[in-house]
């Protein structure tokens, strides 16, 4: 899952979602650097990624994209799940996609200078363009993967994303549906446990 699922699926916990954000740039055991809170975010993050890279709906969505986008078909599936998330936020939440990433924006931005250097520097990005209320437009995913094209060291197609997702768009939509909500229940006993540490 991409950066809109880890958030909403931290719930209200201010701490969970800090680590569940900051999780891709914590490395190991750094994660017991930070607050009982976070580490927990940052664990919940590991398991959400685990749970996900391993389940049978999840495979069906990178199996399609795999013959042209190879090794970064997970990358992609990753954004169209935030996609669909984003598409019908209000299905999941009860606030609004525009409210919820505003709020959690502040949040973040309010924290921002114990979070890893690497959040640091992407984060304004991230909040200057809004990436999150654009996944909810083809668009939004279109640039998201354009950007991260850019960055790769090999040959991506990433930058084709968006109308890959545009001509089977029905098909990714009905496999994000039959396994979000197999994920959320997942969590829900991931958290609990969690908290018993």
């Amino acid at each position: 899952m991409n950066y809109l699922a880890h958030l909403y699926l931290s719930g209200n916990d201010e701490e969970l979602l800090l680590g569940n954000f900051i999780a891709d740039a914590v490395k190991g055991k750094q994660a017991a650097n930070y607050s009982t809170g976070i580490a927990r975010g940052i664990y919940l993050h590991r398991f959400i990624d685990s749970y996900t890279d391993t389940h049978p709906i999840v495979a069906e969505t990178k199996a399609r994209l795999r013959e042209r986008y190879k090794k970064y078909a997970p990358v992609v599936a990753d954004l169209f799940y935030d996609h669909f998330l984003a598409v019908k936020f209000e299905h999941y939440a009860a606030e609004s996609l525009a409210g919820y990433t505003q709020r959690t924006y502040h949040l973040i931005n309010s924290h921002l200078p114990t979070l890893p250097a690497k959040v640091q520097h992407f984060f304004p990005y991230m909040m200057q363009q809004n990436w999150l209320l654009g996944y909810a437009e083809i668009e939004g995913i279109s640039r998201a993967l354009t950007g991260l094209s850019r960055r790769t060291s090999f040959e991506s197609n990433m930058e084709t994303a968006g109308e890959e997702l545009a001509l089977n768009y029905s098909s990714y939509q009905q496999e994000f549906e039959s396994f979000f909500p197999e994920l959320v229940n997942y969590v829900e006993g991931v958290k609990t446990e969690l908290f018993k540490r």
